[in-house]
C-alpha cells in the first residue's frame, strides 16, 4: 500500500449537473455462472463488499443474501462504479446476467461531515476503496471521485464519498485533517514520520535521562583525585566554570547568555559552524567530558552498547509498525511531556575511580537536556484554530554559593491568526519556572504576560515559605509598576500547580483583562 503526501486541500463539493455515478438500475455480468442460485426474474439483496477498477469496467464482489437467509459471494464486472457498503437489489436476468437496483434508503456514503461530531482540526484516517476520473465543466479538468473507508473517529467503518484533483490509489491509506463540513487536508507522509521519529526519540530520551544533580554531586567529589587525567580534570573546570550564578540571572543581559548557553540551541550553532566557539555551552562540555570518560572505559562495556543499538536497529521495522498505529498514546511520551521534568536520580559512584558510573550519569545528563528539547518541539503546534505555540523548554544549574540548583525553564509564546488583515496579531506569553532552593524548597512559578498586563500565580510545598513570599507580594507589585509593566494578579499557594489531563498543544490562556 501507498501512502498519501501531498498537502492539497479537497475542495467543498460544489453543486454538479452532472448525471450520478451510480445508476438506480444496473445491468452487471457474472463472471461466473451463478449455477441455480438464483432462478430467471427471482430477487434478492445484496451488498457491494469490494469494487476494483479493471481496464475500461470495474469488479466487484457482491455478498447475496437467499430468501432462506443463507449468503454467498458473486464476482460481476460492471460498466459503471457502485461504492463499496451500498445496499442492492438484484434480479436475476440470467446465469450470467443481474440487473442491479439501489435500495433506497440503504448505506450510502458521507459527502458531508458534521462538525459537532468531528470538529475542524479532528485527524481523520482511511483507506481508498474506490476511485472514478470526471471531466469538470468546460474547462475538462480531470477530477476524481473517491470513496474512502475511515478507520479512526466514532465515524470508523462509515464511507465518505469526496472529490479532488488527486488520482489516490485504490487501497492506499490516508490522513486528513477537518477543514469544515466539505473540505479536507491532506498530511503528508513525512509529517507523519517526523512525529513518529520524535514520539521515538522523546520517549527514549526521557527513559535514560537523569537528574543533573546526581552528575554534578560525582565530579564535585571526584575534583579532589589526584590520580585524574589532565584532560578530564580540564573539562570538569571548564563545566563548572562556565555554571551561571544567581547574580548572573537576575540581570536581562546575564539571563540571556544564560538561555543561550544553555545546550538548547547547541545544534543551530553546529549548524552555523561555530563548532569551534562554544567554551560556555552546557551540553557542549558535557560532551566534551564524555569523550575524555570514553578512552578509559572497560571495551565490555562499549561492546554491550554497540550490540543492544544493532538488535535495535534489526527490530526497527516491526517497531515502526507497531509505533505508526499508536502514535501519541505512550505513557511515557506524555510523562516527557509534564513540566517539570519529574526528579531521577540514578545509581551514583561507588569510589572516585568509578569512570563507568561517572559516564552513566554524563550521559542521563545529556539525555535530559534533549528530553527538554524534544519536549519543546512536541508542543510547538499549529492549533485548529490557526494560532501558532512556540515552546522553548529547558534546564539551566545554577551556582547558589557553594551549592547547584537545576532551575527548570519553560517559555511558551501563543501567537493568534488575525482574522481580518488589518488585525494585529495577539501575542500571549507564559513563563513557567521550577527549582528547589535552600531554604525555600521546591517552588514553582507561573507567569503569564498578555497586553502589557502581568499576572502570577507561586507554588511553595512549604508553608514558611508561602508566608514569606505572600510578605513580600505588595513590594514585587510596587517593583513591577515601577518598571512600567501593568500587574494583574499575583499569588502564592500551598502546594504544586494543579495537571490535569490536558493535549499537547493546551487551550489558549484566558486573558483576564477580557
Amino acid at each position: 500500500m501507498s501512502e498519501i503526501s501531498s498537502p492539497r486541500p479537497i475542495a467543498p463539493t460544489p453543486p454538479s449537473s452532472r448525471p450520478s455515478a451510480v445508476a438506480a438500475d444496473l445491468a452487471v455480468k457474472l463472471l461466473q455462472p451463478m449455477q441455480g442460485l438464483l432462478a430467471s426474474g427471482e430477487t434478492a439483496k445484496a451488498e457491494v463488499i469490494a469494487l476494483k477498477e479493471v481496464a475500461q469496467s470495474f469488479q466487484m464482489l457482491l455478498k447475496l443474501t437467499l430468501s432462506n437467509g443463507s449468503q454467498t459471494t458473486l464476482e460481476a464486472a460492471s460498466p459503471r462504479p457502485l461504492a463499496q457498503g451500498t445496499s442492492v437489489t438484484v434480479t436475476a436476468l440470467s446465469e450470467t446476467r443481474l440487473a442491479l437496483s439501489v435500495l433506497l434508503g440503504g448505506d450510502k456514503p458521507l459527502t458531508s461531515l458534521d462538525l459537532d461530531q468531528l470538529p475542524v482540526g479532528t485527524l481523520l484516517q482511511g483507506k481508498v476503496v474506490a476511485r472514478e476520473q470526471l471531466l469538470q465543466g468546460r474547462s475538462q479538468q480531470v477530477i476524481y471521485k473517491v470513496l474512502v473507508s475511515l478507520l479512526n473517529t466514532p465515524l470508523a467503518g462509515s464511507k465518505l464519498s469526496l472529490e479532488t484533483p488527486l488520482a489516490l490509489p485504490l487501497g492506499s491509506l490516508l490522513s486528513a485533517q477537518v477543514q469544515g463540513s466539505q473540505a479536507l487536508n491532506f498530511l503528508p507522509l513525512s509529517g507523519r514520520l517526523d512525529k513518529l521519529a520524535l514520539s521515538q526519540q522523546l520517549s527514549s530520551q526521557s527513559n535514560r535521562q537523569g537528574a543533573l544533580e546526581g552528575l554534578f554531586g560525582a565530579l564535585q567529589g571526584l575534583r579532589g583525585n589526584a590520580e585524574m587525567s589532565e584532560g578530564l580534570r580540564t573539562s570538569i573546570d571548564k563545566l563548572f566554570g562556565a555554571l551561571p550564578d544567581t547574580t548572573q540571572l537576575s540581570t536581562a543581559k546575564g539571563l540571556a547568555a544564560a538561555l543561550e548557553n544553555s545546550g538548547i540551541l547547541l545544534e543551530s550553532k553546529l549548524l552555523g559552524g561555530q563548532g569551534q566557539s562554544m567554551p560556555t555551552d552546557l551540553k557542549a562540555n558535557l560532551l566534551r567530558l564524555i569523550t575524555q570518560l570514553l578512552p578509559n572505559m572497560p571495551a565490555g562495556a562499549l561492546l554491550s552498547a554497540t550490540n543492544a543499538g544493532s538488535a535495535l536497529a534489526q527490530a526497527m521495522p516491526t517497531l515502526a509498525r507497531d509505533l505508526l498505529s499508536s502514535l501519541g498514546k505512550s505513557s511515557s511520551r506524555q510523562q516527557a511531556l509534564s513540566f517539570p521534568l519529574p526528579s531521577r536520580i540514578l545509581q551514583g559512584m561507588e569510589d572516585d575511580s568509578d569512570l563507568e558510573a561517572l559516564l552513566k550519569l554524563a550521559a542521563a545528563a545529556i539525555s535530559r537536556l534533549q528530553t527538554h528539547q524534544l519536549s519543546s518541539l512536541a508542543q510547538s503546534q499549529v492549533g485548529p484554530d490557526g494560532n501558532l505555540l512556540t515552546t522553548w523548554q529547558l534546564e539551566l544549574p545554577m551556582r547558589n554559593q557553594q551549592e547547584l540548583v537545576p532551575l527548570q525553564i519553560k517559555i511558551q509564546r501563543d501567537e493568534s491568526k488575525p482574522t481580518n488583515k488589518p488585525e494585529k496579531k495577539e501575542i500571549l506569553w507564559k513563563v513557567e519556572l521550577a527549582f528547589d532552593l535552600d531554604p525555600l524548597g521546591p517552588l514553582q512559578v507561573q507567569a503569564q504576560l498578555a497586553q502589557g498586563r502581568l499576572s502570577s500565580q507561586l507554588w511553595a510545598e512549604r508553608n514558611s515559605t508561602v508566608n514569606l513570599i505572600d510578605a513580600e507580594l505588595d513590594n514585587l507589585r510596587q517593583r513591577l509598576n515601577s518598571a512600567g509593566v501593568q500587574v494583574g494578579e499575583l499569588a502564592c499557594s500551598l502546594g504544586i500547580p494543579p495537571r490535569g489531563p490536558r493535549t499537547t498543544l493546551e487551550q489558549r490562556w484566558v486573558d483576564e483583562t477580557a
